[in-house]
């Protein structure tokens, strides 16, 4: 199937992200001060550039270990059917978690995660999100920290795709379609 003909519309620039993460860093060492080793959960694909941003900025000493969850396909509306596609490589038994992921839609992922995680009985778990779109929020989950929270639009960029496309783009954008159907 062809893909649509879209173009991207920046609505966060890199240095508003830059910026944003520096300060998020800085409330998250306040909240895990006391910890000997941050687990960073990275949920695959979407917060992989996140994550590694977020983590150069941490003055903590952090593993970093991911999770890969799915309820998009290739789709741009969430299946609400969340499957564990990759799990975590190591135990989170009494360890300090932090769990990052890209963007907040309809919360399903997130809330999915967080109950399997806490099943694991980790000492303590936070969340975080780069985007939270609100709006269109059908479980009940909030992350801890947000980045930014964003309008009903369908974004790429920074780590996030529209069909494994647009990762790579140092910014959010959103997809404007140019076509009849658009």
């Amino acid at each position: 199937m062809a893909q649509r003909p879209y173009v991207i519309d920046e609505i966060i620039s890199a240095k508003q992200i830059a910026a944003r993460i520096e300060a998020l860093a800085t409330e998250i060492e306040r909240e895990f001060a006391n910890t000997d080793k941050l687990v960073v959960v990275g949920l695959l694909r979407g917060s992989f550039v996140f994550i590694a941003d977020l983590v150069r900025e941490l003055d903590l000493p952090v593993e970093v270990d991911f999770l890969e969850a799915s309820s998009y396909g290739n789709a741009m509306e969430s299946s609400r059917e969340v499957r564990i596609l990759k799990d975590l490589r190591a135990p989170i038994e009494g360890r300090d978690v932090l769990v990052v992921e890209d963007i907040v839609d309809t919360g399903h992922t997130l809330f999915h995660v967080i109950g399997l995680l806490q099943a694991r009985k980790p000492r303590k778990l936070r969340t975080i999100a780069l985007l939270d779109k609100p709006v269109r929020r059908e479980a009940q989950v909030k992350a801890d920290w947000t980045g930014f929270e964003i309008p009903d639009e369908f974004v790429v960029g920074y780590g996030i795709d529209y069909a494994q496309r647009n990762r790579n783009l140092g910014y959010i954008g959103k997809v404007r379609f140019t076509d009849a159907a658009g």
